[in-house]
C-alpha cells in the first residue's frame, strides 16, 4: 500500500495543493510551493508534467481563460515551453517533497512522462480530465499498478463508466470536476458527487476550479474524500492559473474549514451529545405538583404541571400520574418521584 493509499484509508479528507504550472517553470518556486503547501496543511503537492512537444500541435491554440491571463499572442505551445520543468528538476522536487513529509503527485501529459513518473516512483497519478477518456493512456497507466486519480470534467456517466472498464489493475479515485476557469458556481453541481459514489461505489473526490473556499467545503460535507484545490505563492504572477489559485492564506483557511467539518460530521449515529447533557437537565421539563398536597389525595389534572429542569418524571408520563394516590406531602413546584404515589 503506497503512502497515498495509508492517508487515504485513514478516513481524513486528503487535501492536494495543485501547484500544476505555477512555478513559471522555475524550480525554486516549486520547491518553495512545496513548503509553503506544507505550511497550510496539505497532505500533498501536485505537478504536471509534460514534454511540450508532445502535448500539443505547433498551432494549438490557448483555452479561452488562457487566452485572459496571459495575453492573446503566442500559440499554447509557446505558452507551455515556458512553463516546462525539465526530469532532473522532478527528481529533485521529488526529493525535497520525502525530506519535508508530503506526498509528491503530478499528472502526466504524455506517455514519455507517464513512464518517467513511474521511475521515480510518484505516490500517485493524477489523470486530467483532458485525458479521461483517452483509454491507450490509461491503458498504460493502469500497467504501473500504482493508485490512479482520475478527474471527470466534461464527462457524462458513461464515458466515466468507459474509461473504469479500461482499467483493470489500479485502484481509482474519482475526482467530480467542472473544467472552467474558473467554474462558474451555477455550473458546479456537487450532487454529482453523490451520484457517482452510488454509481461507481469508489472514493469520490472534488476538483475545485471555483473562487474562493465555499464550494470545495461544501463538498466534503456531503462526502468528498479528497479535496484538489489550485495553489500558487502570489496570484498576480504571469501564467495561466495563477488567477484561478488560492494563495498561501487563502489555503491554510480552506485546509482548516475542511478539517474543521470533518470533526463536525461524528458517526451518523443521533443520541444526546457528552456536551449536551448538562443542558438536558436544565432544558427538558419534569412532571410538578400544581400546588401543595398531602398524602392520601388523589391527584387530578389541575394539580400537575410541566415545569423545568428535567430531572424527574418526563412529561411523556402526564397520563400514568393521573389518578394516582399520594403517599406523602408534596410541596407546590415539587417535582413528583415514583416513590411519591402508588
Amino acid at each position: 500500500m503506497s503512502r497515498f493509499q495509508s492517508r487515504i484509508s485513514e478516513g481524513s479528507v486528503y487535501i492536494i495543493a495543485e501547484v500544476g504550472v505555477n512555478h513559471n517553470g522555475l524550480l525554486d518556486r516549486a520547491l518553495q510551493c512545496v513548503d509553503q503547501a506544507l505550511l497550510c496543511g496539505a497532505d500533498a503537492v501536485k505537478f504536471q508534467t509534460f514534454n511540450s512537444k508532445k502535448l500539443v500541435t505547433k498551432n494549438a491554440q490557448k483555452a479561452d481563460y488562457q487566452k485572459g491571463n496571459t495575453g492573446y499572442s503566442g500559440s499554447q505551445l509557446d505558452m507551455l515551453r515556458q512553463l516546462e520543468l525539465s526530469h532532473l528538476d522532478f527528481v529533485e522536487i521529488k526529493r525535497y517533497c520525502e525530506l519535508r513529509g508530503i506526498d509528491f503527485l503530478s499528472t502526466p501529459f504524455d506517455e514519455e512522462s507517464a513512464e518517467f513518473l513511474n521511475s521515480i516512483q510518484v505516490d500517485a497519478f493524477k489523470i486530467s480530465s483532458g485525458d479521461m477518456n483517452n483509454i491507450p493512456f490509461l491503458k498504460q497507466i493502469d500497467e504501473y499498478e500504482l493508485p490512479i486519480i482520475l478527474s471527470t470534467g466534461m464527462a457524462d456517466m458513461s464515458e466515466i463508466s468507459e474509461s473504469l472498464e479500461s482499467i483493470t489493475k489500479s485502484e481509482v479515485f474519482l475526482l467530480h470536476c467542472t473544467s472552467d476557469y474558473p467554474a462558474p458556481i451555477e455550473d458546479v453541481n456537487l450532487l454529482a458527487i453523490h451520484a457517482m459514489q452510488k454509481e461507481f461505489r469508489k472514493i469520490i473526490g472534488y476538483s475545485d476550479h471555483t473562487k474562493g473556499i465555499e464550494v470545495s467545503i461544501a463538498a466534503v460535507a456531503i462526502g468528498a474524500r479528497i479535496i484538489e484545490k489550485h495553489f500558487t505563492l502570489d496570484r498576480s504572477l504571469p501564467g495561466p492559473d495563477h488567477q484561478a489559485s488560492l494563495e498561501p492564506a487563502e489555503f491554510a483557511a480552506l485546509v482548516k474549514g475542511i478539517r474543521t467539518v470533518e470533526k463536525s460530521m461524528g458517526d451518523g449515529v443521533k443520541r444526546c451529545m457528552p456536551s449536551e447533557e448538562s443542558t438536558k437537565i436544565v432544558a427538558r421539563k419534569s412532571l410538578v405538583a400544581g400546588r401543595d398536597m398531602w398524602a392520601g389525595e388523589q391527584i387530578k389534572e389541575q394539580d400537575v404541571a410541566i415545569k423545568r429542569p428535567g430531572t424527574g418524571i418526563p412529561p411523556k408520563y402526564y397520563s400514568d400520574v393521573i389518578g394516582k394516590i399520594l403517599l406523602r406531602d408534596i410541596k407546590e413546584d415539587q417535582l413528583f418521584s415514583r416513590a411519591d404515589f402508588q
